[in-house]
């Protein structure tokens, strides 16, 4: 939302002043102006200063499913036996997914 810093702007006298009906008008004209962006967009014109990435590697050590471990069979994350739920149809399911 743009400002316009050439407005004179209230005093705290002024401030206190203002009625509740107002205050409620101004709140609900704020949140009817809802802007719908594209999240994708926003993203791929996002770029950090300076920073040149495209000639840089990951490097992320993966281990192995450990035997205390399992793979949900609905969200295929790996959790830690504490949180299995339940089994549906011979398969594992974690908590989150069973809630």
């Amino acid at each position: 939302m743009a400002t316009d810093y050439d407005t004179p702007r209230k005093t705290d006298d002024e401030l206190n002043e203002d009625s509740i009906e107002e205050l409620k008008a101004r709140r609900n004209d704020k949140s009817t102006s809802s802007v719908d962006v594209d999240e994708f967009e926003q993203a791929e014109g996002l770029e950090l200063p300076g920073a040149d990435l495209s000639n840089e590697e990951l490097s992320v050590r993966v281990l192995p499913r450990q035997a205390d471990e399992f793979t949900c069979m609905s969200c295929f994350l790996v959790h830690h036996r504490s949180q299995l739920a339940a089994e549906k149809n011979g398969q594992p399911i974690c908590r989150d997914c069973a809630a």
